[in-house]
C-alpha cells in the first residue's frame, strides 16, 4: 500500500491538504474522489480506514480537507485556522473540488490514475457539495453519497438571519472540540447570490451518470428523509439504506481500532458492488 501526502494551491490561494492512497501496480485504475462534510477534514476518524479498504480493492483513493474548513498544514486535524472557517462557503468548496480534479488530470499517471474514471463520493454537506458538482462537470463519471443533505438552505434554519447579518458572524459548536467556530454572514450572501446554481434538487435532477445513495436509518443529523427526497428527484439513481446505521455508519473521531464497525463494512460493501457494476 502506498499513500502519498501533499499540498495543493486551492480557492483563494489556500492550501488543500490531499493524500492518495493505491496499490502500485502499473494498470491505470479507477479513481475515487472523497469529500468531507462539515466540521470534518480528510484524516477525520475511521477515514484512512477506509481510504485503505478502497486501495486494497483496486481503486485509487484521494481525500482532501477544503481549504476553508479550518485545518491547516501544520495541524491537519484541528481548527486552528478560525478565520478561515469563518470565511468558508459553499462556491469556494465547488471551486476545491475543481482544483483537486484539475491535479488529477495532470497527474493521475504518477499514481497509476485512470482519470477517465473518476467517482466522487461525498459524505453530508460533501455529499450536497458534490451532487452540485456531479451536475456541471464532465470530469466525474460516477456518484456516490453517504449521509447527504438535500438542500443547503437548510443550513441556515436555526439562525436568526437578521441578528446574523447585523453582527456578521454567528457561532456553530462543536461538541467534540468544545469549540464555538466562526460563520460569517458572507456564507449566506454566497448562497443567495448563487442560489440557482447552489439548488441541489435542480442538480439532482439533472445527474445523468449513474449514482448511487447510501444513507443509515438511524440517522440523527441528517434525516433518512434526505436521501428518498434525492431519490425522488433523480429516479435513475439507485438508494440503499443501512438498517440502524447514524451518521457516520458508527465512525467517530478519534477512531482507535484498526477494525472499521459493522455499518461501515456494510457501507463499502454497498459502494463497491455498485463500482463493479459500473466500471
Amino acid at each position: 500500500m502506498q499513500k502519498t501526502e501533499l499540498n495543493i494551491e486551492g480557492a483563494k490561494g489556500k492550501t488543500i491538504l490531499m493524500d492518495i492512497t493505491y496499490l502500485p501496480h502499473e494498470k491505470p485504475k479507477p479513481i475515487i474522489l472523497f469529500c468531507h462534510g462539515f466540521k470534518g477534514f480528510k484524516d477525520w476518524g475511521h477515514f484512512n480506514l477506509i481510504a485503505d479498504e478502497f486501495a486494497k480493492n483496486n481503486f485509487v483513493f484521494i481525500k482532501f480537507s477544503f481549504s476553508h474548513n479550518g485545518t491547516t498544514a501544520e495541524h491537519p486535524t484541528d481548527f486552528v485556522d478560525l478565520d478561515a472557517f469563518g470565511k468558508n462557503n459553499f462556491s469556494i468548496e465547488l471551486e476545491d473540488i475543481d482544483c483537486v480534479l484539475d491535479y488529477i488530470y495532470k497527474n493521475a499517471t504518477s499514481f497509476n490514475g485512470n482519470s477517465e474514471q473518476i467517482t466522487l463520493i461525498g459524505h453530508s454537506r460533501g455529499g450536497g457539495i458534490s451532487i452540485l458538482k456531479a451536475a456541471n462537470t464532465t470530469k466525474i463519471q460516477q456518484l456516490v453519497t453517504w449521509a447527504s443533505i438535500k438542500d443547503l438552505n437548510d443550513f441556515f434554519s436555526k439562525i436568526n438571519i437578521n441578528n446574523w447579518e447585523s453582527t456578521n458572524i454567528e457561532y456553530t459548536y462543536n461538541t467534540r472540540t468544545k469549540q464555538n467556530l466562526p460563520l460569517y454572514f458572507q456564507l449566506y450572501e454566497d448562497y443567495l447570490l448563487n442560489k440557482e446554481k447552489l439548488n441541489i434538487q435542480k442538480s439532482a435532477n439533472s445527474i445523468h451518470i449513474p449514482w448511487l445513495i447510501i444513507h443509515g436509518t438511524k440517522d440523527n443529523s441528517v434525516p433518512v428523509e434526505c436521501a428518498n427526497s434525492l431519490h425522488q428527484w433523480n429516479r435513475g439513481s439507485k438508494l440503499a439504506l443501512i438498517p440502524n446505521a447514524d451518521h457516520t455508519f458508527g465512525g467517530k473521531h478519534p477512531w482507535a481500532t484498526k477494525e472499521l464497525s459493522d455499518f461501515t463494512k456494510e457501507l463499502i460493501k454497498e459502494t463497491l458492488l455498485f463500482l463493479a457494476a459500473k466500471n
